[in-house]
């Protein structure tokens, strides 16, 4: 079948880049989409493409997708052009999908049974708790337990050695990380088991080591293609390198700006080094997006061209402008919820509406007291993969066992747990013998410190203290009592100590807003624990709450992105671009790419919190003028150098004095955005900024330095 009578049989309607894709068959090739440009569209077009016009057997095809979910859509989409029939003889598989059938093959081959893949959570569950207890002498919560099954899927995944494993184990406070991973790979062998991320390693070792096995599978799947190249792990980018061969026909479409799961190992530099590490290979591109607004796109594209580890695109609309992105400005944090009630209620009022709004966030703890109020009005809504390891995590029980020891200061228990994160500076000796005085007298813990222990002035008086603020606590409403654990407790220093952000302690400041007592907030914790874990799907919901990292692949008619503040959402304050190490810049841009897809998750309305009393990189970003195409700044430049004869920073303009604090505001600003906009040379990229100096690089690196109190008395920025 010829091409023009392929694409009117099966209705084929793309655009020149659509279609360059969908015939590229011989050459390896990566295929770059933009948000919302139709990749799986034009995926399964291929498929057809190159079964109808090629004559390729559907059965040599194997297609690669992310999620077991992804491979039932594509499979689905495939069988509603092409036909069921032609859809059965096609190979959709995750990569754990054909390494199982890689570890099986294998096994019938030597005559071996496989170790029995573990799926049981729980199973899993009981042996690292056993493993954390034992290396870390202390009973794990729910979310310490999740963080060392994250970093061990990471170790495996990203192939890490000892020392990889230790240097990662420092940065994430474990420091035996390399033995409770030995320990866990251990005694998954003795019971004669594997997990997911053990099926990738043994095919991986498997194909590598045994030539019959790659010549075997090589020659089953000529052609493989791979959907969500970016978020692809090194181990998984090793497994379809071997299986492609010398011979590649390999397609793969990602595209590294919407990598945004490289806590799960997702390897995006495998895209960058494509073209070197394939013979003939192309990358092609699909800079069309489909979905948002014109506003929207070109907000999002100015934003993510920040990135410096990236291919050259753009993205580009194919709808009208539509509404403006709205930042809405609030005072704090507490202000975003009351806006998101006022659309939620406005929501639940127009009733058959089909319009989709959603809140996104980055961590699940950010909508936590919003749903606390959806709760409490009884609005429905729709909540994304919710994590409750808020709940058992290490920050939230602490203040829980802090407001418990306020209702019973005789519990030695609890205060064996509290007393080194309060402002005590109590020895864990003094604090047993506090203990036992109290078990034996039946009194308060700390009267029996201050009463009947030589203590030192300065701990005593501390002791005090204390006691004094657990009596009131009980006196306080709920949010008052968290503050005060917090600021006037020693709370927040245990938490510096620890470099443990606080953001947990303001989300509990706000659930608790309205509760007369801390009591009360124990106990609507434990209510929306169970609430948020028992949560029923809701058709009539018209509101969506999620992660972005949930949202990816979707759309929603409107958005609110919550929480848009540095430290939550980028998850750490960013360091000035000059002094960013390569790692820091890579886990920054990371931060960006996420953000990036929140924005382009948005069809017709894109809202921006903007919180008063908290700075935010990515708001500045996106406030950022346009940078002016290179054909402009080439005739301004022509002006310019006349006038740098004369003055050595531009153009002179009338001169006024500039105050201390305008200078100091100005030069954190220019610190924290790691960019300038010269009136006249336009925008530039801060190189470094030592004293009063500024270097920065401009359009066709032209590189100019400039005093910053010269071009402030100048009226020279534009801020």
């Amino acid at each position: 079948m010829d091409f023009e009578t392929f694409k009117s049989r099966y209705n084929v309607n793309l655009t020149s880049q659509q279609l360059a894709a969908v015939q590229s068959v011989d050459n390896p090739t990566l295929l770059l989409a933009v948000p919302g440009s139709g990749k799986t569209t034009v995926l399964v077009t291929r498929l057809g493409y190159m079964i109808f016009c090629r004559g390729i057997a559907p059965e040599s095809i194997l297609t690669i997708t992310y999620t077991v979910a992804a491979t039932k859509d594509m499979r689905n989409r495939f069988a509603l052009i092409f036909g069921q029939q032609l859809a059965d003889r096609m190979e959709f598989r995750t990569i754990n999908g054909i390494c199982a059938k890689i570890i099986q093959y294998y096994g019938r081959c030597v005559g071996k049974k496989p170790y029995e893949l573990l799926n049981d959570e729980s199973v899993q569950n009981r042996l690292l708790l056993e493993i954390y207890r034992h290396y870390e002498k202390g009973y794990p919560t729910e979310s310490d337990l999740k963080t060392l099954s994250t970093l061990i899927t990471y170790i495996k995944n990203m192939s890490l050695d000892k020392n990889a494993i230790a240097a990662l184990g420092e940065r994430q406070s474990l420091s035996n990380l390399y033995e409770m991973y030995k320990s866990y790979c251990d005694a998954m062998k003795d019971k004669g088991v594997m997990d997911f991320d053990d099926q990738m390693v043994y095919a991986r070792t498997m194909l590598t080591h045994v030539p019959f096995l790659r010549e075997h599978f090589q020659k089953e799947y000529p052609y493989i293609c791979v959907d969500e190249a970016q978020d692809t792990s090194k181990i998984q980018h090793e497994i379809i390198d071997l299986l492609s061969g010398n011979d590649s026909r390999l397609f793969m479409v990602g595209d590294e700006d919407q990598s945004i799961y490289g806590f799960r190992a997702a390897y995006p530099e495998a895209l960058l080094h494509f073209e070197k590490k394939h013979t003939n290979a192309q990358v092609l591109l699909m800079e069309t997006n489909f979905r948002s607004n014109a506003r929207i796109v070109e907000v999002a594209d100015k934003f993510i061209q920040q990135n410096r580890y990236r291919h050259p695109k753009r993205m580009v609309p194919s709808r009208p402008e539509g509404a403006q992105i709205k930042q809405i400005s609030v005072k704090n944090r507490k202000g975003q919820y009351q806006v998101l009630m006022k659309e939620a209620r406005l929501l639940e009022s127009q009733g058959n509406s089909d319009k989709i709004t959603a809140v996104l966030y980055r961590d699940n703890e950010s909508a936590i007291p919003f749903i606390n109020m959806l709760e409490e009005e009884n609005i429905p809504y729709k909540c994304r993969n919710a994590d409750l390891t808020f709940f058992s995590n290490r920050v939230v029980n602490d203040i829980r066992d802090i407001i418990r020891f306020a209702y019973d200061m005789v519990d030695v228990e609890l205060f064996m747990r509290i007393y080194y994160k309060l402002e005590l500076y109590m020895s864990r000796d003094l604090a047993l013998k506090a203990c036992r005085i109290s078990e034996r007298k039946n009194i308060p813990v700390l009267e029996a410190a201050v009463k009947f222990l030589d203590l030192p002035s300065n701990i005593k008086k501390n002791a005090k203290t204390i006691q004094t603020h657990l009596n009131n606590l009980k006196t306080i409403n709920a949010a008052d009592a968290v503050y005060r654990i917090q600021h006037y407790m020693g709370y927040s220093d245990y938490l510096e100590r620890n470099h443990i952000k606080p953001n947990k302690v303001e989300i509990l400041e706000e659930i608790g807003r309205n509760l007369e007592n801390p009591k009360m907030l124990l106990q609507r914790l434990d209510e929306l624990n169970e609430l948020i874990k028992e949560k029923e799907y809701d058709p009539r919901a018209k509101l969506v709450l999620s992660t972005v990292h949930s949202s990816k692949g979707l759309e929603y008619d409107s958005v609110y992105l919550l929480d848009v503040i540095d430290g939550v959402f980028p998850e750490k304050s960013p360091s000035p671009s000059d002094k960013m190490s390569d790692q820091e810049r890579r886990d920054f841009e990371e931060e960006r790419r996420l953000f990036y897809v929140a924005m382009t998750r948005a069809k017709e309305n894109l809202s921006i919190f903007k919180v008063e009393t908290r700075s935010s990189v990515f708001i500045q970003e996106i406030n950022r003028p346009k940078v002016n195409n290179k054909a402009t700044v080439k005739q301004k430049n022509i002006k310019v150098n006349s006038y740098l004869k004369k003055t050595p920073y531009g153009v002179k303009k009338s001169f006024h004095k500039v105050t201390e604090s305008e200078y100091r505001e100005c030069r954190e600003e220019l610190s924290l955005t790691g960019y300038l906009k010269h009136k006249t040379l336009g925008e530039g990229e801060i190189i470094s900024m030592p004293d009063d100096l500024i270097t920065a690089c401009f359009e066709d690196n032209v590189q100019k330095t400039f005093s910053l109190k010269y071009l402030l008395e100048h009226d020279l920025l534009e801020m």
